[in-house]
């Protein structure tokens, strides 16, 4: 199976709360329609067929990903 990006995933996950967070604040139609999109995205990325599952798929995998960057060296 292919794999998102973590960069990828990150940005799903960070757009998909914030549009949480709008529609439960003053969220229309149109949040609404954008949060579907973003979680079906979400879905399709993680290999997964609910949101729920998608999220914490994607942070499982956003955590691992930082375990494995070596990238960063600590001075």
């Amino acid at each position: 199976m292919l794999m998102a990006h973590p960069a990828v995933l990150r940005n799903l996950v960070e757009q998909y709360e914030t549009l949480r967070a709008l529609h439960t604040d003053a969220g229309g139609p149109e949040v609404r329609r954008r949060m579907d999109d973003v979680a079906y995205t979400l879905c399709v990325s993680t290999g997964t067929r609910d949101v729920d599952t998608a999220l914490a798929t994607a942070q499982d995998r956003l955590s691992s990903a930082l375990a494995r960057d070596d990238s960063v060296v600590d001075l």
